[in-house]
């Protein structure tokens, strides 16, 4: 995921800060017909917020300030990621009839003509571009820092994932996304894999590629090669459509094998499927076995299956680790931590800026993200379908607490509960995470119809219901 480090923010407006166990003080659980009209209000304002940072070209921008009392100015930059959210934002909100079908289409087609016209490479569009006219984006808006263009893989497969719901949802469109798609082959990404040097030959996507280089361009110098992250979306996608072979899900890695550099440990064991030696590793949490993430942070472990149902198609190994992210993120806010609060994600730095947060233990990564107080509601959101009543509880007693919300456009995108700071922005990418998982909610399998037909289902679906977490 796009990891925003040229991201500023002004000065976030300071907020009286109640007890730090303000969680508990939300209230008892809601009755099914008033978590529906609250799920809903939510819903409705954060679309509210996805309509103010679309420009006129029809494309959703990175962020925008809602600080002030006034209409907020879409930011001058946006990213495939960003795009993909607005896409899918647009269906979720005709599915729950907060728009009609007419201003879906209206909307969708008005964001692939401008996904149409910007400048791509290999197939694959560049990392970042002015949201308001469609230009490559060569230096930094805010700063004026070069920026080299870039085809990430992460990035792309959000974008992908929001034209494929796109096309579902208006067939219309489906002739003009599949020309998009037509050159967007997921092998450009690939190292094969070589048994004889498995370092140099992974069966791993590469992180991108500069393409101002010959041939393929410049790689980056690392692969994604954790499995419970969210650059498995375009491991998926490329199976799928049979651009990239099903053992490169193999050659993801569980956790790091015994002995590497980790954040702990691994527990596990080795176990052979398709031919592929798998390393089916899993750390230990408070007593709880997973599967790590990177980072720690909700979003690389639950973003994903919001579109692709692992869940229902691997009950009993995704399905079991992801309850257990969710626990695991509660348990750390409430109990280790202390805040009172929890819901750990990249967001937005509360007083101006942009970093990772997550809880260490369960990423991969030696120093890995870390918490530090500060609690993104998108996170809680992305829990609903894992812990619903724990999830609403925590959203309710944020805003009662802080006052991060506000029926115009929504959660704010971070709360530093320690200082009661909120965050002055909210952003494309943790809004279109918000609207995913309340559609999920609201209306199971709206977003996921793409995603259980074709090669999802003959390619994709098969592989995790091999899969045997050492859980």
């Amino acid at each position: 995921m796009n990891r925003r480090t040229f991201l500023t923010a002004a000065t976030a407006a300071t907020v009286t800060c109640a007890t730090p166990y303000a969680a508990q003080a939300a209230g008892p659980a809601l009755g099914v017909d008033a978590e529906d009209r609250l799920l809903r209000r939510w819903f409705t304002a954060t679309y509210r917020s996805m309509e103010a940072m679309t420009t006129e070209l029809g494309l959703a921008a990175d962020k925008i300030d809602v600080s002030g009392s006034g209409t907020p100015a879409p930011s001058a930059q946006t990213s495939p990621t960003n795009i993909g959210c607005g896409l899918w934002s647009t269906v979720a909100a005709a599915g729950l009839g907060v728009i009609s079908a007419t201003t879906m289409h209206d909307r969708l087609d008005r964001a692939l003509s401008a996904v149409e016209r910007l400048e791509r490479a290999h197939g694959f569009w560049f990392n970042w571009y002015d949201a308001h006219d469609g230009s490559l984006l060569t230096t930094w808006p805010e700063t004026g820092d070069t920026i080299r263009p870039f085809l990430s893989t992460v990035d792309n497969a959000w974008l992908v994932t929001g034209l494929r719901i796109a096309a579902h949802a208006d067939p219309r469109l489906r002739p003009r996304v599949a020309a998009l798609l037509a050159d967007a082959d997921w092998s450009y990404y690939y190292t094969p894999y070589d048994p004889a040097d498995p370092v140099a030959g992974p069966g791993q996507l590469r992180g991108g590629y500069w393409p101002d280089k010959p041939g393929k361009g410049e790689p980056t110098g690392h692969h994604y090669g954790a499995l419970n992250t969210e650059p498995r979306m375009a491991s998926y996608l490329g199976i799928a459509d049979g651009s990239l072979p099903g053992d490169h899900y193999w050659h993801l890695f569980r956790t790091l094998l015994p002995g590497a550099g980790q954040e702990q440990e691994p527990g596990g064991e080795y176990t052979e499927i398709d031919g592929v030696r798998v390393w089916e590793g899993h750390y230990s949490y408070r007593g709880r076995d997973l599967v790590p993430t990177w980072g720690g942070s909700m979003f690389e472990a639950l973003m994903v299956p919001l579109f692709v149902p692992e869940p229902e198609w691997s009950p009993g190994s995704w399905g079991v680790t992801h309850r257990r992210f969710v626990r695991s993120q509660i348990e750390h806010g409430l109990d280790e931590a202390g805040y009172g609060y929890w819901g750990f994600s990249p967001a937005s730095i509360p007083e101006g800026g942009y970093r990772e947060y997550g809880v260490d233990a369960i990423g991969m990564q030696e120093d890995g993200y870390h918490s530090l107080g500060v609690v993104t509601p998108h996170a809680s959101f992305l829990a609903l379908t894992q812990a619903p009543t724990e999830a609403i509880s925590n959203l309710r007693g944020l805003d009662r607490a802080f006052g991060c919300y506000d029926d115009r456009y929504g959660f704010r995108d971070s709360i530093d509960v320690t200082t009661g700071r909120v965050s002055d922005f909210v952003l494309a990418l943790d809004q279109g995470m918000i609207t995913a998982a309340l559609a999920q909610r609201l209306k199971p399998g709206l977003l996921q119809t793409p995603f259980r037909t074709g090669g999802f289902t003959s390619r994709v679906r098969p592989l995790l219901h091999k899969e045997r977490f050492s859980i």
